[in-house]
């Protein structure tokens, strides 16, 4: 990769997570000259990626249009967000459609239902996928040597205490996966929060994968879990066909 590229997207990224920003505070993050990262900031102005405020700088909403106008032209999106959201509503809980992209998992779209708590996920995050039960099922419905590419790309790292890092106990656990059609997600990606996932498969190819997640206290009732994974098949088997069809 460019590395003029990957400078520009570090600070793009810093700020994101900052919220906000001074040039000083930036250079000191991405470890930068103060005079460099101010050039990469005006050239960042200049094409609407960034906001100077006061001398303070936020992401631009530039970004918003390219990231709406991407997904909006994906078939997956407009055929599983409704989906989704009817899920949601039935559950009460988060459902969420994720595909694999440059090895990790991206969240295209989550809806929301009433019972939902609120936990830090956003369309557009990107996760390792072994940390997820949507990045997990589609993992498991893959090639090996694919599988086994994405694990090689990065370390097993664990997001909790209880993320899967041992590569012999994840490739088990991927076998378990595809006899039974689905994955859990036993607080490995948030404390406190469980979730289901079921792939998106469209002939032979895995193209995504939809989830439940809800806090462990609601999840971890058997008959629960069993309803909701049932749901969460029905829903997948509607957007598959939809899909072909």
């Amino acid at each position: 990769m460019s590395k003029t590229i990957k400078t520009a997207f570090d600070i793009v990224e810093t700020i994101l997570e900052l919220e906000n920003a001074g040039v000083a505070e930036l250079a000191d993050e991405v470890d930068k000259p103060t005079s460099t990262v101010h050039d990469y900031l005006q050239g960042l102005e200049e094409i609407g990626c960034v906001a100077n405020e006061n001398g303070r700088y936020r992401v631009g909403s530039r970004f918003l249009s390219i990231g709406t106008r991407m997904r909006s032209q994906l078939e997956i999106y407009k055929v599983a967000k409704p989906e989704l959201q009817n899920l949601a509503a039935t559950t009460g809980e988060h459902a969420s459609l994720m595909i694999e992209e440059n090895n990790h998992g991206v969240v295209l779209y989550t809806a929301t239902g009433e019972r939902a708590v609120q936990v830090d996920i956003h369309d557009g995050d990107v996760s390792r996928l072994h940390t997820t039960a949507p990045g997990k099922v589609i993992l498991a419905n893959i090639s090996s040597q694919r599988t086994e590419e994405i694990i090689d790309h990065y370390d097993l790292t664990a997001r909790t205490p209880n993320t899967i890092t041992e590569r012999s106990e994840l490739f088990d656990e991927l076998d378990e996966i595809r006899e039974q059609g689905y994955a859990f997600d036993r607080e490995e990606l948030f404390e406190g929060m469980h979730g289901v996932g079921r792939p998106i498969v469209v002939g032979d190819d895995v193209i995504g994968a939809i989830s439940v997640y809800g806090p462990v206290g609601r999840m971890m009732e058997s008959k629960i879990t069993e309803k909701i994974s049932d749901m969460v098949l029905e829903t997948a088997n509607v957007i598959e066909v939809s899909l072909k069809y």
